[in-house]
């Protein structure tokens, strides 16, 4: 029995294990890359059906399966390496190799083999599911709750208000957290943050939304981290011009680096001229789509003129 780059034994049905675990990886928030041989002719390493896959787990590169080892599976590692760690969100290929000397071909990539076959391979992203916290979780907190539901998205609450956090204000939430913000920001930790994709400030009372802000940022600060950067969630904030003059002032004179503190985004969400709790979501949940796709905001489309 063979075994895969984890060194653990390959069972039956391996293919299927390993693209369930990518699969759980997506569902938990890490991008997933999945490599699978598609077909093959002549003698490859690969056969049909295999699989490999490669997921980033709190810091390190962590892969299971195979595509048959030897120089094709290192081609193969490079390129799932590259669309793992790409900025913006990347897209799928599909590789054609020659395992043979000076190999030609359309779109064929020789290899330095003595096999003579070729084989195709895919190479799949699985996006990481956006896990949303929404910390107060009010009437602008249950739309984006209600919106991100229907895009498959996850969401967590905290609100000191037990009612606000609890099934009939927030029906899909993944986690529920009651109690004061302190008590929470304790419970964390800039690890256990990574968890969330991006958290939204987003309570009823401005003292507690600054609590928020100083314990996240404090957390992320300690690991050297910096909201949206590495594994560190998004971090953004709803409110005015002068609440977040106020909030950003008393962060830097509080002793948070003032480029943490920048990296906030507030207000939330982009210019739509958003009123109702409705419109907010939509304008929120839309920046999020636009930061994971690596797209700016309002800029020009392919009519007019991208």
């Amino acid at each position: 029995m063979g075994k895969g780059l984890d060194g653990r034994p390959l069972r039956h049905g391996v293919g299927l294990e390993v693209l369930r675990w990518a699969l759980d990886g997506a569902e938990a928030g890490s991008r997933a890359v999945v490599a699978s041989v598609l077909s093959k002719t002549g003698s490859v390493p690969g056969k049909p059906g295999a699989r490999m896959a490669l997921r980033c787990i709190d810091g390190t590169e962590v892969w299971r399966g195979t595509v048959g080892g030897a120089g094709l599976e290192e081609r193969v590692k490079a390129t799932m390496r590259d669309l793992l760690h790409a900025p913006r969100r990347p897209e799928g290929k599909v590789l054609t190799f020659g395992l043979t000397p000076g190999a030609k071909g359309f779109e064929v990539q020789p290899l330095d083999s003595l096999c003579g076959g070729k084989v195709t391979v895919t190479v799949e992203v699985f996006e990481a599911v956006p896990h949303l916290l929404l910390m107060g979780g009010g009437h602008c907190a249950g739309a984006i709750a209600d919106l991100a539901h229907r895009l498959g998205w996850r969401t967590s609450v905290q609100d000191t208000r037990a009612a606000f956090a609890g099934p009939e204000h927030h029906p899909h939430a993944v986690e529920r957290h009651v109690g004061a913000v302190a008590a929470f920001i304790d419970s964390e930790s800039a690890h256990s943050l990574g968890r969330f994709s991006d958290i939204l400030l987003l309570g009823h009372d401005h003292a507690e939304d600054r609590a928020r802000l100083h314990g996240l940022l404090g957390l992320m600060v300690e690991a050297g981290q910096r909201p949206g950067e590495g594994a560190a969630p998004r971090l953004g904030c709803i409110g005015s011009r002068a609440k977040w003059a106020s909030f950003r002032d008393g962060a830097v004179s509080g002793g948070l680096p003032e480029d943490a503190v920048d990296a906030v985004a507030c207000p939330i969400g982009i210019n739509i001229g958003a009123q109702s709790p409705e419109e907010i979501a939509v304008a929120v949940v839309a920046s999020i789509i636009a930061a994971r796709s690596g797209t700016v905001a309002g800029s020009a489309t392919w009519r007019n003129g991208a």
